[in-house]
């Protein structure tokens, strides 16, 4: 099943099942009670949403071996822990903004995102899968200059924009086997399985919930494979103009374009 959160022509915003070419209209807590309305649009007459804006946006860093390689670091002993604002969030279709004080760096990280759908503390790696709504592709955008100079990653992971999400939440899924790829302007830049992340999916909500209640909606970007574009000899750079698509097998395609800062009027509520 694929849960979709959209945006009708006269502005609504309601949730929906992807059947085909439609969406099939649902009421409810979609993290709790729903049921079908009996109303059905066409997907091609709405503009998709992130499926969901998460009350926590929790990342995972170096969880591909050959990332962290190509980054001249060793395989984690642990999970590499970090949070992106939930400002961050953008939509499938939407314009990534380069950000005026950090334009010259911003890369891309194509992840598969967890939607936890229940409240999660403390729970085994054989019930973490228990726990979970379903998946969406994300794109975990970084102005690696940021990261490099100020020392931590808060700020470069954070900008407007830096967290697309979508198109939508597929509930069926293995995540152990979800092939992970980022398409530039027509070139597969990343491209590998989620089975060769050092920590599962399992492992990851298992141990997060050790050290942080994982709250019904919370997502979890579970980390990039190798060939990010600061890797790249030359570096290769976000800019204006750039179209970037997280395609994860069994889910679907998460398109962006890329935007300078000042364009935001622009790209921002266009349907």
């Amino acid at each position: 099943m694929r849960f979709a959160r959209f945006q009708s022509k006269d502005g609504s915003i309601r949730h929906g099942i992807v059947e085909g070419d439609a969406i099939a209209v649902i009421a409810g807590d979609l993290l709790g009670s729903r049921q079908r309305t009996g109303e059905g649009v066409r997907l091609s007459d709405v503009r998709l949403l992130a499926p969901i804006i998460p009350p926590n946006l929790i990342a995972i860093g170096r969880n591909y071996l050959a990332h962290a390689q190509e980054g001249n670091d060793d395989a984690p002993k642990a999970p590499i822990v970090f949070i992106k604002t939930t400002s961050a969030i953008t939509d499938p279709g939407a314009a990534i903004l380069v950000p005026a004080m950090a334009p010259n760096e911003v890369d891309y990280e194509a992840e598969l995102a967890v939607v936890i759908a229940k409240t999660a503390r403390d729970v085994s790696e054989a019930q973490a899968l228990d726990h979970v709504l379903g998946y969406t592709c994300a794109n975990d955008v970084s102005a690696r200059d940021c990261q490099r100079n100020d020392a931590q990653w808060a700020r470069g992971k954070c900008f407007d924009g830096f967290a697309p999400l979508g198109p939508w939440i597929e509930t069926e899924l293995d995540p152990t086997t979800a092939r992970v790829r980022l398409i530039l302007n027509g070139e597969t830049m990343q491209d590998a399985s989620s089975a060769l992340m050092i920590f599962s999916v399992r492992h990851l909500i298992s141990y997060l919930s050790r050290c942080m209640t994982l709250l019904p909606g919370t997502v979890i970007l579970t980390g990039t494979p190798a060939g990010c574009g600061f890797a790249r000899k030359p570096p290769v750079w976000l800019k204006p103009g750039d179209r970037v698509s997280v395609a994860i097998d069994g889910i679907g395609e998460l398109t962006n374009t890329v935007a300078a800062a000042t364009a935001r009027a622009a790209h921002q509520g266009a349907f």
